[in-house]
């Protein structure tokens, strides 16, 4: 159960998911269906649509009970704030005997304590899986036991971002750039927290680049103005929302995040298709550069140094030409964060958790399990 499987972050991790486990799984979504929910649907799984309006809805709870009910599930997996609150109480006055949640976020937009709905669904699962140690941390300091939180961290399938010379030549010609442009690219929603004016600011001090920003959102039409303000608008292109970035990733030839507060997975995407890197903030790159095992290509920006951005990406053009455009080869950051490893550290918790009895709450033992 999700609270939207719209485009990107838990519906994408969600999906990764339910691919690979071994399992009959159905969804739920309390928001219409997006493009993820419909991929999910081509993979032959069942996606049932029941709205919500607020996490405090009582009649979608009812609503939630007696779809459970009908589908007779053994477990109950919820994902995202309102799905946790809603789904974990719907689940146990369904009678189902086993509910796991997973945090992809830190709850609601701006909240800094948990409120006491959630606090009351916590105590009918069994395990919260954080999907980053700072969720987990957040949440052991809003109370919730240390013994109910496992931490496994988000994933991609390093297959899906492979690089193709078709794509790559594809997009371009779609985009109006010649095939030896060298286009530094980001991907992500356009809000002032992504910092994407960083990037316009600094594409103009890289001679003959022009800069492509993948994505929606409401920071998009102040971007566009920037742009015109810096006289680089003929060297930015705005793509829009996009499906996935794979081809547009294929289109570019180096990434840049300047996102001081993201755990970074549009990153690990870029060097799995073959771009070097140039990141303000990327957990799992963090991790490998503090073990000294660096992963190549891949280049963290300074936070006191206003002409890292500029300066970083006017180097790795200049690499680029002296590898004469060749891409690189693809990198990881670890098996950690493939997605296989995702569904094998979830499938553990609910082995585990089958394997003891049930957390007894309201309504359980009326309903069948399939």
């Amino acid at each position: 159960m999700i609270s939207t499987a719209a485009e990107g972050g838990a519906e994408h991790q969600l999906r990764l998911l339910l691919r690979r486990l071994p399992h009959d799984s159905e969804v739920v979504t309390l928001s219409p269906p997006g493009t993820e929910a419909r991929a999910i649907q081509a993979g032959g799984i069942p996606v049932h649509e029941l709205s919500t309006v607020c996490d405090r809805d009582l009649a979608a709870i009812a609503r939630l009970r007696r779809l459970i009910r009908r589908g007779r599930y053994d477990l109950v997996h919820t994902h995202l704030y309102r799905a946790c609150v809603q789904g974990r109480i719907a689940a146990r006055l369904a009678g189902v005997p086993h509910v796991v949640a997973t945090e992809h976020h830190l709850g609601r937009p701006g909240a800094t304590r948990l409120g006491p709905l959630y606090l009351l669904s916590e105590r009918f699962g069994e395990m919260t899986i954080a999907a980053t140690t700072t969720i987990a941390e957040r949440l052991r300091g809003w109370g919730v036991p240390d013994e109910r939180i496992a931490t496994i961290p988000r994933a991609i399938d390093p297959t899906e971002y492979r690089f193709d010379p078709v794509l790559r030549a594809a997009a371009r010609a779609r985009l109006g750039l010649g095939h030896d442009v060298p286009v530094i690219g980001a991907t992500g929603r356009l809000t002032p927290d992504k910092r994407f004016d960083l990037l316009i600011r600094a594409v103009a001090e890289v001679p003959g680049a022009v800069l492509l920003l993948v994505g929606d959102g409401p920071a998009r039409p102040a971007l566009e103005q920037l742009a015109v303000i810096e006289d680089v608008a003929d060297r930015v292109r705005f793509t829009g929302s996009v499906r996935h970035p794979r081809e547009m990733l294929c289109a570019m030839d180096v990434f840049a995040s300047p996102d001081q507060n993201t755990w970074g997975l549009a990153v690990l995407e870029a060097i799995a298709a073959g771009l070097p890197a140039v990141y303000a903030a990327c957990a799992p790159l963090e991790e490998r550069a503090a073990a000294r095992v660096p992963v190549r290509g891949t280049h963290r920006l300074s936070a006191h140094d206003r002409e890292s951005l500029p300066r970083t990406l006017r180097a790795e053009l200049l690499c680029l030409a002296e590898r004469r455009g060749a891409r690189m080869p693809a990198r990881t950051a670890g098996l950690r964060y493939d997605a296989d490893h995702l569904a094998a550290a979830v499938e553990q918790i609910y082995e585990r958790i089958t394997l003891t009895a049930p957390v007894a709450g309201p309504g359980y033992g009326r309903a069948p399990t399939g």
